[in-house]
């Protein structure tokens, strides 16, 4: 394997573990906020999950990366190194998960609007790669996909509940509903990989995840007497770098403490 094709492995590695790390930073905004304690409790966890997905996506892609550089015995960016240390250009996250949940402290139906679209496409994602040929990837998929499938239900139940409950709850979910949809297109661009990684069977074409994608989310929109938004397709670049101004806010809280103070433990 040449150094340039396992190159572009870690960074699509990286995708997957940065779209996971910034989304599980979004929801931890949550905890004490919750509109019940027994929701502080589950967006919490779910904030776990998603970080413990990037815990293993980043220390494989620090681990991708030094063997692409021949560096086999030297240093390799651990997790901390490449959640921590890195600048907002070199993270691959889409949009989706970046931008705040909306104003005054967060909108609870744009965070379940968002973890529908978010936990349908990981369900959908994880699935495809429990079978990669990157066992150490297949292994991580095999995990998570018991993971998001429980974040799918949880986003299941609220947007159910929430679209076909009371007139003020089914407009704003509708509304959190619209305001996450144009968002959703840039989780199944497949630009950003090398096409050699899909045809060696190691990465998925995000194309192949939006038929049963839509096939899920159009049914729980239906069932939640909601109606799919017509909007435009949002102009991002998460992948190439290209993000939002939040990011940049986002970031500066996630690592102000381990910039702050340089090799510390705790």
């Amino acid at each position: 394997m040449s150094p340039e094709s396992v190159l572009t492995r870690a960074g699509y590695v990286l995708s997957l573990a940065d779209d996971s790390l910034i989304a599980a930073q979004r929801m931890g905004e949550w905890i004490a906020s919750a509109p019940e304690l027994e929701e502080d409790v589950a967006l919490g966890n779910i904030a776990l999950d998603l970080l413990g997905q990037a815990r293993s996506l980043l220390s494989y892609a620090g681990q991708v990366e030094a063997t692409a550089l021949g560096n086999h015995d030297g240093p390799v960016r651990d997790e901390d190194d490449l959640a921590y240390l890195r600048d907002e250009r070199d993270f691959l996250n889409v949009h989706l998960v970046e931008r705040s949940h909306g104003p005054h402290g967060g909108d609870f139906a744009v965070t379940m609007a968002r973890m529908l679209i978010l936990s349908t496409y990981q369900m959908e994602l994880y699935s495809h790669l429990r079978t990669s040929t990157d066992e150490t990837l297949a292994a991580i998929a095999a995990k998570a996909v018991k993971e998001v499938d429980y974040h799918r239900d949880h986003a299941n139940m609220w947007v159910l509940r929430l679209g076909d409950g009371t007139e003020d709850s089914h407009r704003r979910m509708q509304a959190g509903l619209d305001a996450e949809w144009p968002y959703h297109h840039e989780l199944f661009d497949n630009a950003h990989i090398d096409p050699l990684l899909v045809e060696s069977g190691a990465a998925v074409d995000p194309r192949l995840l939006r038929e049963p994608w839509e096939r899920r989310v159009d049914e729980v929109i239906a069932q939640a007497t909601l109606s799919i938004p017509d909007v435009r397709p949002a102009v991002t670049g998460g992948r190439r770098g290209i993000h939002t101004e939040q990011m940049g806010y986002l970031l500066a809280e996630m690592q102000h403490l381990a910039r702050s103070h340089p090799g510390a433990s705790w």
